[in-house]
């Protein structure tokens, strides 16, 4: 039996290195790689698009001389041209993620874009019905602001959430209430509404529209290659 890898005095040999995969629990990212290896088998990268990316690694990890490139291969155990291959299979990637997406990309922020916008709301949770109508038309008669009505009721100080939460996307929040502020306008407050053991006072302060933009696009291609790759997994595994 030939060894594979040694480390320090430990050596794998060729028949271990299936069975320790298994044990480390390591197959499933294996047989990920080994799919998108087969998914950008025929994309080819240019020299201007490896230099690109050379210069974006070298300027994220300060990469600007040859010691601390080397530095940097060793703490990885890279050596200079597995670097390169690694930046090449990452451009690769992204090249495959556009070929497949970009197109559908606008449709599809369409269909999410509800979840993907952000809010930033007031609230109050209480659980007496009577102090939650009283906070309520206090902040409706704008007597009092949430914080001062959350300051106010001290009976059980680490069960109160209170104040102004966000920015945060819909998509984030409870079910429940992000369907409430979905269907709210600016400034609206609600009257004390039940969510599981509490009652729930919440004002949408604003409303932050999601865009397409380029960290946007990013995001859902993203979101759609890791979906495409599950699928595959499945297709495996069954």
């Amino acid at each position: 039996m030939s060894t594979v890898l040694q480390i320090g005095s430990q050596t794998v040999t060729a028949d271990e290195i299936l069975t320790r995969i298994k044990h480390y629990q390591l197959l499933p990212k294996l047989r990920r790689e080994l799919i998108i290896d087969q998914a950008i088998a025929t994309i080819e990268c240019t020299p201007d698009q490896i230099d690109q990316a050379q210069q974006q690694l070298i300027a994220e990890y300060h990469l600007d001389s040859d010691e601390a490139k080397q530095a940097f291969c060793r703490s990885r155990d890279l050596t200079i041209e597995d670097l390169e291959a690694l930046l090449t299979r990452l451009i690769r990637i992204e090249k495959f993620k556009h070929q497949n997406w970009d197109a559908k990309l606008p449709s599809y922020f369409l269909q999410h874009k509800q979840w993907l916008d952000q809010v930033i709301y007031s609230f109050i949770r209480l659980k007496d019905e009577e102090i939650a109508r009283e906070f309520y038309f206090r902040l409706h008669e704008q007597e009092q602001s949430f914080a001062e009505l959350v300051q106010e009721y001290s009976q059980d100080a680490k069960a109160q959430i209170g104040g102004v939460v966000g920015p945060v996307e819909l998509g984030a929040i409870h079910p429940e209430l992000a369907d409430l502020l979905a269907i709210s306008q600016p400034g609206q407050l609600w009257h004390p509404i039940p969510m599981g053991d509490w009652l729930l006072i919440v004002r949408l302060e604003t409303l932050i529209p999601a865009q397409l933009d380029a960290a946007m696009r990013q995001r859902l291609l993203d979101e759609l290659f890791e979906a495409w790759v599950q699928e595959q997994m499945e297709r495996l595994k069954a």
